[in-house]
């Protein structure tokens, strides 16, 4: 297998105007003049640099951008793009480490903070990377290949009912069972399209237009990369650092993500959380944002680029103060 390099496959950036307007406070762009915003900014999901080299744009001489990602072709990305503009500065790091990783810096609050949760095309498309069960290659997954285990390695070593677990709790797969014993049943896991093969044949409903490797694929490169509980962590996070004022910009691409979106902006934003209505005497909670906006990509971004088409963008400003 030839080596990659990240130069060898293009990403199209989802929602890229509508982000960084929301991440700046504004409706659309062309309310900004370029080079006019100061203050500091994150890009915690810098992936290809999309959002980010936009969101400079409109960045003054004088301010900041912090740009995090585990992948370390992303962060090779982002060094080239950190050496041309004195402005930018990189964190290889999950997202999950925000807060400590901008004090580390001497970063105390920033005035907006925007993610990109969906998996890249580059990682996509390149079957090495192991994402893709329309590409061969290895059975890896990771975000970080500098970091952790593999799945072919956790395949190997976990038990039938834990896989089941996995399939259905992260991929939604309701052929789960029936899944994990034929993944189990394999020789080795040194093949995506093997793998691939494998659920396939074990699917006994396949839905028309959907690969039914999909639910699976997606439920082990949510498990090997901890996806949902560094998202929580990252929005627990995000009201810590964000100043009174700012902007939170997240899109998401399926419903497990977007429902932790949705359910933080509505909890912090209403006073009100999740269950407190069973509660006999609810306690009084604060509104750390202003209202929630909710935006999908229009019909000609997602004909022009397919996997737009289950993108989210959330994003709320920073409330000035609690309001009660």
């Amino acid at each position: 297998m030839t080596e990659t390099t990240a130069t060898q496959f293009t990403h199209l950036t989802v929602l890229l105007q509508e982000t960084v307007a929301c991440v700046l406070g504004v409706a659309s762009l062309d309310l900004l003049a370029k080079r006019s915003v100061s203050g500091v900014y994150v890009d915690a999901t810098f992936g290809r640099g999309g959002h980010s080299r936009l969101l400079l744009e409109y960045l003054s001489d004088d301010a900041r951008l912090i740009v995090f990602d585990k992948d370390p072709e992303a962060i090779m990305c982002a060094k080239a793009l950190a050496d041309t503009d004195a402005r930018v500065s990189v964190v290889h790091d999950s997202f999950a480490a925000l807060q400590t990783q901008l004090l580390a810096m001497g970063i105390d609050k920033v005035d907006g903070v925007l993610a990109d949760l969906g998996v890249s095309s580059p990682q996509l498309d390149d079957g090495a990377r192991g994402f893709s069960f329309m590409r061969d290659g290895a059975v890896d997954m990771r975000m970080d290949t500098t970091r952790g285990e593999p799945v072919s390695a956790w395949l190997a070593k976990v038990d039938v009912d834990t896989l089941a677990d996995v399939l259905y709790e992260y991929g939604e797969e309701r052929h789960s069972r029936r899944i994990a014993r034929a993944i189990k049943a394999m020789e080795s896991y040194d093949s995506t399209l093997a793998l691939a093969d494998v659920i396939k044949a074990a699917h006994p409903a396949w839905q028309k237009g959907k690969h039914p490797a999909t639910q699976s694929f997606q439920a082990l490169r949510i498990f090997i990369n901890n996806e949902l509980g560094d998202v929580d962590e990252f929005l627990r996070q995000s009201l810590s650092v964000l100043v009174a004022g700012g902007h939170l910009a997240v899109i998401s691409f399926h419903s497990l993500e977007d429902r932790r979106i949705k359910r933080f902006f509505n909890d912090h934003s209403k006073g009100r959380w999740e269950g407190d209505e069973a509660l006999i005497m609810p306690p009084k909670r604060a509104k750390y944002f202003g209202k929630p906006v909710r935006i999908a990509p229009s019909a000609a971004e997602v004909s022009a680029n397919p996997r737009a088409r289950s993108a989210w963008l959330r994003g709320a400003k920073r409330s000035d103060v609690p309001l009660a």
